[in-house]
């Protein structure tokens, strides 16, 4: 498939597709007239990209994941390299976890000091643990 059939069937732009080969994610073939060709292997590695974008992975980030699909696996999580992003991302998203806890504690105590100020006094509408 031509680069315009692969972009419409991953859902991403001519231009992400061009980005993601100048970044070395996604090799391209060349017709003897030029144009580039691409695999349903191309697709599937578009497809592995934008989802792990979609989870908040940054580009650098999908390339063991691309690199495990290209190397045959039929899934790009199954390789030591994609396994060490997990669980980088994992206790990145814990650390951000844990900082909205604090931020979300501090903004409660905060509504009750100012509930508190009210005239008639506070009505009970914040609670500090919040959902878990």
């Amino acid at each position: 498939m031509r680069i315009g059939e692969l972009a419409e069937r991953a859902g991403v732009s001519t231009r992400t597709l061009r980005y993601y080969e100048s970044r070395g994610l996604l090799p391209a073939r060349r017709a003897v007239n030029g144009y580039r060709l691409y695999g349903d292997d191309d697709l599937r590695l578009v497809e592995q990209i934008r989802t792990l974008q979609d989870f908040g992975f940054g580009l650098e980030e999908t390339r063991p994941f691309v690199e495990c699909l290209q190397a045959g696996h039929e899934d790009g999580d199954s390789c030591p390299g994609s396994l060490d992003v997990y669980r980088k991302k994992l206790a990145e998203l814990d650390v951000l976890i844990d900082e909205l806890r604090s931020v979300r504690e501090h903004v409660a105590v905060q509504l009750l000091r100012a509930e508190a100020r009210l005239p008639g006094g506070p009505e009970p509408r914040c609670e500090l643990g919040g959902q878990q």
